[in-house]
């Protein structure tokens, strides 16, 4: 039996959808090195698109200046029509934005519940960071609820929902911080190299997680990723960095043929 997710096959209707994300020209330096120069992104409103690259191409750092964690030295970005580029990460969150970080960010002491009703609390704006970290107050109903249903969504959290999280492995990990942003209901969501560490029955699902919040939720998805394998089977486009330049984009069997790309990942003579 195949267990490996079907590439994704948008209608002609889907195909030429309104941007929801542009950025242009972005640019980014590090005590004089340019880790960003001059690069381009869109992103249409419920398409799931993949940013790929060797080591050190500069995909965390467009990353970061997608996402208000960094600011570009220069460029824009623009989400459903509105300048965004000086707009910090915590203001970004209230537009709809949600990401997963390439080091795991989770806490010791918390069960996989205690992590995802912390996350509805914070985007709900009802809950005290110190109280939620200690984990002081009732989850109320519609809390349970929301947990209940971002686990259908990832099953595999269904036997250790309740266990601590530093008793699960890195795989499991993994899912915790995609149900963890998929539970705050994002328009936007990015994940920083999500199959990093997941075994292939992991990866599957996430794969699977992935298409299902796509097709039926419109999540727009921005992907890094270095699994080609998942990036050909669940991304309908391609960008493509190399040493902080964008040296390809377009669909994905395209992009993964280009002769540039297959440079870049596999040496010259590729």
């Amino acid at each position: 039996m195949n267990d490996a997710p079907t590439a994704a096959s948008p209608s002609p209707a889907a195909t030429t959808p309104r941007p929801l994300l542009v950025a242009e020209g972005i640019t980014k330096r590090f005590a004089g090195i340019c880790a960003l120069d001059r690069v381009g992104i869109d992103v249409a409103d419920g398409e799931l698109v993949g940013l790929i690259g060797p080591n050190g191409a500069g995909k965390s750092t467009l990353f970061a200046c997608l996402t208000g964690l960094l600011p570009p030295d220069d460029g824009a970005v623009r989400f459903a029509d509105r300048d965004i580029t000086d707009t910090p990460l915590h203001r970004r969150a209230g537009l709809g934005f949600a990401r997963t970080f390439q080091r795991m960010e989770l806490f010791a002491g918390m069960s996989v519940r205690d992590h995802l009703i912390v996350a509805v609390r914070a985007h709900n704006g009802t809950g005290s960071l110190v109280r939620d970290l200690l984990f002081r107050g009732r989850p109320t109903a519609a809390e349970h609820d929301a947990v209940d249903a971002v686990v259908a969504l990832v099953p595999s959290l269904r036997t250790v929902i309740d266990q601590p999280i530093e008793a699960l492995g890195l795989g499991l990990g993994r899912l915790v911080e995609l149900a963890r942003a998929l539970i705050t209901e994002p328009r936007m969501l990015f994940l920083d190299e999500p199959t990093s560490g997941l075994d292939q029955a992991e990866t599957a699902e996430l794969a699977a997680v992935l298409q299902s919040v796509q097709r039926d939720h419109g999540t727009t998805i921005v992907l890094v990723e270095h699994d080609l394998t998942t990036v050909q089977a669940i991304c309908t486009r391609l960008f493509v960095l190399d040493h902080g330049v964008r040296i390809a984009a377009g669909p994905t069997a395209d992009v993964l043929a280009d002769p540039r790309v297959r440079e870049a990942y596999l040496g010259a003579g590729a």
